[in-house]
């Protein structure tokens, strides 16, 4: 019996597994999926996370209620052999080695955040990719307030209540959104605090921000956030980082003792390791138009780690728009190799992007290039992920989360995990 592994349990992992349970028939194939997490995390609401309006657990889905006939495997891939068709996995609990071969390979390992080889960017920024980063980044904001409101050193208190976001794409913009709205919903808990002592800083390299959008949706974006008391910097990209803040390429320096890194990503490390496969300059996994990579059969790649065609001459963004799609394709073109039939090239017109901006602000870009802002995007913003969430449990959660935010401050609790925090705060007690 043919045995098909997919690796990685995001969007585009767990799209292909759920579209091969319906498509093969029981005793036609083995699927296997490996993943390191148990869920599946719903990365656009991560900054949400941030700001403390939506709940941990309500953003991500177990692989095992979304599945029937997978058989899930909690494991890190540590070596993957496409010549012999194997793959060396350990088991992330027990971290006993295990090799799986494969007939069919499904490579949706994701992203990673990308420094861009700058110095210090590694050791002193926060990113925001995971479940961690997020509640660890929350955790560090309330921290600040509570050290700011503590100490009479005004130099100091000046760094702690700087925060700088360094990306002006999505994941930026909606970061400074949601972090302004963090204190500005919790700033009267501090009485020796005030709004103007407050600094959000974002910083973009190019020279607007959504770049590749429609410039509206950039220019929009900009004066909501300048509105809210927020600097935007443009055409001014990061030299390097330290402890202490980081300094542009304008040769100005910011104090601040919180960077948020949102500037680029890069396809997974694993991918890295299998030297034998195509890649891009960028190192994602280059595809035929199928997803199928050329001179390896049976190996497919999709997601954030694939560069796929778009039949242009450019390749498909690495979006979680694209990356659902993408899968249930992925899952037919295996299909028809196992019953002898010929693959089909993945088409799909992008649909729109969006930005939350916090502050029920959004702006959208729809079919057509026709943008929308405000309310009206803000709300199609909410609607369309809510609906795109996998399970009746989890919309009902960040639909009931998202009600309360309307009425109530956000929680200001800092819930301590990870080793990180412990760091953070020992590092911080060290100073003057």
């Amino acid at each position: 019996m043919p045995v098909i592994v997919i690796v990685g349990g995001g969007f585009a992992g767990v799209s292909v597994a759920r579209r091969l349970e319906e498509r093969l028939r029981p005793g036609e194939a083995d699927i296997v999926l490996l993943s390191r997490d148990n869920y599946t995390l719903f990365t656009p609401m991560l900054p949400e996370v941030t700001s403390g309006e939506l709940e941990v657990r309500h953003v991500v889905t177990p692989i095992r209620t979304q599945l029937s006939r997978t058989r899930f495997v909690l494991g890190d891939v540590d070596e993957i052999d496409v010549a012999s068709r194997t793959l060396r996995y350990h088991h992330v609990l027990t971290q006993q080695n295990v090799e799986q071969r494969f007939d069919h390979l499904v490579l949706a390992l994701g992203s990673s955040t990308s420094d861009f080889g700058l110095p210090g960017v590694a050791e002193h920024t926060w990113a925001l990719k995971s479940l961690e980063d997020a509640q660890s980044l929350r955790n560090h904001l309330v921290w600040l307030l509570e050290f700011a409101d503590t100490t009479h050193d005004n130099v100091l208190r000046d760094c702690l209540l700087t925060i700088a976001v360094v990306g002006g794409g999505f994941t930026g913009v909606e970061a400074a959104g949601e972090i302004g709205q963090l204190f500005r919903s919790v700033l009267r808990f501090y009485k020796r605090l005030s709004g103007r002592q407050v600094k959000v800083i974002l910083i973009e390299a190019g020279p607007a921000l959504l770049a590749g959008l429609p410039p509206k949706m950039g220019e929009y974006a900009r004066r909501v956030l300048e509105r809210r008391g927020i600097e935007v910097l443009t055409g001014d990209g990061v030299s390097s980082v330290d402890e202490r803040g980081l300094t542009l390429q304008s040769g100005r320096r910011i104090e601040s003792e919180t960077i948020v890194w949102s500037a680029g990503v890069k396809p997974s490390e694993t991918i890295a390791r299998e030297p034998a496969l195509p890649k891009t300059k960028r190192g994602a996994i280059e595809t035929a138009r199928d997803m199928s990579v050329p001179n390896f059969p049976g190996v497919w790649a999709l997601g954030d780690c694939a560069a796929i065609p778009d039949g242009s001459g450019g390749y498909y963004p690495m979006t979680a728009q694209h990356a659902i799609r993408e899968g249930p394709h992925v899952a037919e073109n295996i299909v028809a190799v196992i019953r002898g039939r010929r693959t089909t090239p993945f088409r799909y017109r992008t649909l729109g992007m969006m930005a939350a901006l916090g502050g029920r602000k959004g702006v959208a870009q729809l079919p057509g290039d026709r943008v929308i802002t405000g309310f009206a995007a803000w709300f199609f913003w909410r609607t369309y992920y809510l609906l795109r969430l996998p399970g009746l449990d989890r919309k009902l959660r960040v639909a009931f989360d998202w009600t309360l935010e309307l009425l109530f401050p956000r929680d200001t609790a800092v819930l301590r995990f990870g080793l990180r925090q412990d760091a953070v705060d020992q590092e911080m007690a060290r100073r003057p």
